[in-house]
């Protein structure tokens, strides 16, 4: 299992089968799926998206390459895919994770309050 999962971790963004999978770890198709699950605690399909969208939220924020383009260098063949799935998991689309983590933080209304008014020190 740990074969095939750093087979996963290397090759993110290539298409993997769960026949190649099964051979890497050298058991049926079947067997893999169950066995995957009952020790990562996931599916094998769940974690690769999960890897996938990891490496998109670090392309997101470390490059300004747009959301199709890394939609489809993590993996992804679909945009629409991408997005559901990066939703899914981030709990906020693409452009909107970009976005707000690009946003500089909020400043706390006492100091925005502070700054905005007129001096009494003349």
């Amino acid at each position: 299992m740990l074969r095939a999962r750093d087979a996963m971790d290397r090759a993110y963004a290539q298409p993997l089968d769960i026949a190649a999978l099964a051979r890497i770890a050298h058991v049926s198709e079947a067997h893999f799926i169950r066995t995957f699950r009952a020790t990562f605690g996931e599916t094998p399909h769940r974690y690769l998206q999960r890897r996938r969208v990891e490496r998109a939220m670090a392309l997101l924020l470390e490059t300004d390459r747009d959301v199709t383009d890394i939609c489809l260098a993590v993996g992804f063949n679909s945009l629409g895919t991408f997005s559901r799935t990066f939703h899914g998991i981030v709990g906020a689309s693409p452009s909107a994770f970009r976005r707000r983590r690009a946003a500089p933080p909020d400043v706390p209304s006492c100091f925005a309050k502070s700054w905005t008014r007129p001096s009494s020190f003349g």
